[in-house]
Parts: structure tokens; C-alpha cells; sequence
């Protein structure tokens, strides 16, 4: 029986220090930005295609 309150008190500390954690991240500003990931991918095969044309344009120099 007494490993259950060990596990219990275990569990709610582990639980206690992940929110401590998070709440540490939404202040320093970890999800400030949730619309650029999502526009992102949309547009990233036209950075692809400007990086490489500009490389294609250093080597040829």
C-alpha cells in the first residue's frame, strides 16, 4: 500500500514539474506564432526554387 502513496506523490510531482515547464515556455514566447508554420509549407517549394536559382547563378560566374 505504501507504494501506491510513493507512486501518487511520484506521479503528481513529475505532472507538477511538465506544467512548471510549460508555463516557462508560454511566458518566454514558445507559442507566440501559430500561423507561419502553417503557411510555410505552402510557399517553401518557391524558396527551394529561388535558393537554387541562385546558385545555379554563382556557379555559372
Amino acid at each position: 500500500m505504501s507504494v501506491i502513496y510513493l507512486l501518487l506523490a511520484l506521479s503528481i510531482l513529475v505532472a507538477l514539474i511538465f506544467f512548471g515547464v510549460f508555463i516557462y515556455s508560454v511566458k518566454r514566447g514558445q507559442y507566440d506564432d501559430v500561423h507561419t508554420p502553417a503557411v510555410r509549407m505552402l510557399f517553401e517549394d518557391e524558396l527551394v526554387k529561388e535558393e537554387n536559382q541562385k546558385q545555379s547563378i554563382k556557379t555559372k560566374d
